[in-house]
């Protein structure tokens, strides 16, 4: 048998904002938008290639609203794999990604830590300098 993660959910206020965000700012594919009905919409973004997909999920109720931001307690969530590090950190600043701290090059690879529209964060990660 094969497996594989295909979407990960991530709750967010608002699906236009999201999308816009996801899509202009982190330049993600939208991949699907699809009335559910009943104010629900199936929305699926990824960077380009991806295999795995974000599944943004308006929050329904207020204990999901109070999670937006924060699914993972304040930890890194989600982690962006890039081959060009440099470029791809200087563009993402250049579109107004608000990094939290410098690139760091670890022996695993070059990394700086980002939060996204809604304060969830994520490490921007590349190969490690030779």
């Amino acid at each position: 048998m094969s497996q594989y993660i295909g979407a990960l959910t991530l709750l967010v206020r608002n699906y236009d904002e999201a999308i816009a965000y996801y899509t202009n700012v982190l330049e993600f594919e939208l991949l699907e938008d699809t009335d559910q009905g009943n104010g629900k919409r199936w929305v699926v973004v990824a960077p380009a290639g991806a295999a795995t997909h974000l599944l943004l999920a308006q929050a329904a109720t207020e204990e999901q609203v109070q999670h937006i931001g924060n699914q993972a307690g304040g930890r890194v969530i989600l982690f962006l794999h890039t081959t060009d590090f440099d470029t791809d950190h200087a563009a993402m600043q250049a579109r107004g990604v608000q990094f939290l701290e410098e690139p760091r090059y670890e022996s695993y690879g070059s990394v700086a830590v980002f939060q996204d529209f809604y304060g969830n964060k994520w490490d921007l990660l590349g190969p490690p300098r030779a």
